[in-house]
């Protein structure tokens, strides 16, 4: 149930994706792939406001990398228990710092192996929760292009990620 990410970067690195469920950079599939919304009214903008200023005083007094949930409620338990879940990819692909001249990478899958451009995968998102299980048939990961073109087939059963 693990992800290597490795090939032409400073730092191989190694995924785990069980965990990401208590990853505040989680989001929903719907989150991913519904469209903008429009811009909000004055009021619902005031509204966003008392709420940012309220959890920025009451939840995140010291900064955390990962974000990672101080405490789940009620609401957050169930979404995590029935939820699915991507991830973004970014943010690893940078810690383990690719090289300035990758430009392709290749999916280790159970099919096989698939090369996308390095740029598609930086945007990326990883399906690793479905219905609030973990993907144990054709998983650990699917990956989805962030502007939902392979929504209906990602690519599954990715085991390795190796940049070129």
């Amino acid at each position: 149930m693990i992800v290597q990410i490795a090939g032409n970067v400073k730092f191989p690195i190694t995924l785990d994706p069980t965990v990401w469920i208590f990853d505040d950079r989680k989001m929903t599939l719907t989150e991913a792939f519904q469209p903008e919304k429009a811009e909000p009214s004055a009021e619902e903008e005031d509204e966003l406001k008392r709420q940012s200023l309220r959890f920025d005083r009451e939840v995140y007094q010291q900064k955390l990398n990962p974000p990672v949930n101080k405490s789940i409620n009620r609401y957050e338990k169930q979404r995590i228990m029935n939820g699915t879940f991507l991830m973004p990819l970014k943010p690893f692909l940078h810690t383990s710092e690719p090289n300035k001249d990758v430009e392709k990478a290749t999916l280790l899958t159970d099919e096989g192996e698939q090369v996308i451009d390095a740029d598609d995968l930086a945007e990326s998102l990883l399906l690793f929760s479905e219905n609030g299980k973990p993907l144990r048939n054709e998983g650990p990961v699917h990956l989805y292009y962030k502007d939902g073109s392979n929504k209906s087939s990602p690519i599954k059963g990715i085991k390795k990620i190796v940049l070129q």
